[in-house]
């Protein structure tokens, strides 16, 4: 019976996501993420009441400057991930799939890795055959800047449609279908 509960645990955490459990990730003493209740549908939100995404750079793990303006004009799949996490191993392949199907379509995807080391991300990119750029945010600068629509749970994803405005937000773990019905909305959206 012990196994049995333990097993159902650990099915739950990783269906889950992980999360400061507060409005921000706090960077000064390390960012503490927990497991919180997932929201697997996402959030879409209707043209008119979306809100413009906040302008952020730095640097990808490649070494490459990175301005979130190089994703105007198109329509963009923002994923925040850590190695650590679990639901990130699980969706970060799915992600590549629907990359390699959208990405001539105008849709542009940036992994946004947080909480992590640069060697650890590196090789959490290698081994899940991840093409898509990420931006390397050790101290979580970047989920700081969109705190307000959340990513403060990792995973998180939120897509911008082409006028860089905030159209879907999802907490823990997006399927294929979600992911790629949502774009394909954005996409037929006129604009």
């Amino acid at each position: 019976m012990r196994r049995v509960v333990l097993a159902l645990l650990g099915s739950a955490l990783l269906l889950a996501s992980c999360s400061t459990g507060s409005d921000q990730v706090a960077v000064n003493n390390g960012g503490e993420f927990r497991f919180v209740e997932a929201t697997p549908a996402g959030e879409v939100i209707p043209p008119g009441e979306r809100a413009a995404a906040p302008e952020f750079s730095g640097t990808l793990l490649d070494g490459e400057q990175f301005s979130s303006t190089e994703l105007d004009g198109d329509v963009a799949v923002l994923n925040f991930w850590a190695h650590w996490c679990g639901p990130c191993r699980l969706e970060s392949p799915e992600f590549q799939e629907v990359y390699e199907e959208v990405r001539a379509d105008g849709v542009q995807f940036l992994g946004l890795n947080v909480k992590d080391t640069q060697r650890l991300a590196e090789a959490f990119v290698e081994r899940h055959g991840l093409t898509f750029p990420s931006l390397f945010d050790p101290r979580s600068e970047v989920t700081l800047a969109f705190r307000d629509f959340p990513a403060t749970a990792i995973p998180s994803t939120i897509v911008l449609d082409r006028e860089s405005r905030v159209a879907a937000v999802y907490t823990g773990v997006v399927t294929q279908d979600d992911l790629r019905a949502v774009i394909d909305s954005i996409l037929a959206e006129e604009g």
